[in-house]
């Protein structure tokens, strides 16, 4: 397959029509629900939202997921960014390295250790991180104006890397945006460097972002908690 090749050596691959514009709305209707607790930049821990829950567990969707992780793999967090003119921001360059657990432990190579909503988070090794996918669904058109996600090709092989070396990086690896049409699908490994910019467009930039692990056994003594 050529889409897992790219994912496989680059860190990320785009499936450019995975959703119809029927299906977008319907979840668009969904997410639409005063219940949903809300932060400036959209919603954390949505996976409890039956919407959501029901489009991580979509055929097309795990399909792409098992065949990365293996049969076994699932969704255990979902996170709705909703970037407009007016919930406007840029991300630095990084990795995204924390995962939510059911409890504390200590471990070596894991932490530093938060609690966010009532989730406990720890920072974790790349033998954890490895064993993550995120696919991230688009329900609007991701263009170079509305502060698209950029990414450093490649750099998800490197471990976990400091903040001195990601800037580093960032002056040898030339960027890449990841334009991707409403409906389309980008899966990309957690410790894929990346970040975006502001948005100049008048228009959202809605991303459902969906995080699947191989097991819910991440590494010996804990287990991932369900966000």
């Amino acid at each position: 397959m050529i889409w897992h090749k790219q994912l496989e050596e680059q860190g990320f691959a785009i499936f450019p029509e995975m959703l119809a514009q029927a299906e977008l709305q319907q979840l668009l209707e969904g997410l639409d629900q005063p219940t949903l607790r809300r932060s400036r930049a959209g919603v954390r821990h949505a996976l409890g939202h039956s919407p959501v829950a029901a489009l991580a567990s979509d055929p097309r969707l795990l399909g792409i997921v098992q065949e990365v992780l293996g049969k076994d793999a699932f969704p255990f967090r979902a996170t709705l960014f909703n970037k407009s003119p007016l919930t406007n921001w840029l991300v630095i360059w990084h990795q995204d390295t924390a995962l939510p657990l059911r409890e504390r432990k200590e471990l070596s190579a894991w932490g530093p250790w938060s609690v966010k909503e009532g989730v406990i988070y720890a920072h974790a090794p790349a033998s954890a991180l490895g064993q993550v996918l995120a696919l991230r669904i688009h329900l609007d058109d991701s263009t170079a104006h509305n502060g698209p996600l950029r990414v450093l090709p490649g750099t998800h092989k490197l471990g976990v890397l400091s903040d001195d070396v990601i800037h580093k990086l960032t002056t040898e690896v030339p960027a890449v945006d990841c334009l991707v049409p409403e409906g389309g699908v980008l899966a990309m490994r957690p410790l894929l460097v990346h970040a975006s910019s502001k948005s100049q467009a008048q228009f959202p930039r809605r991303v459902l972002h969906i995080e699947f692990a191989a097991s819910v056994i991440i590494a010996e003594g804990l287990e991932l908690a369900v966000a």
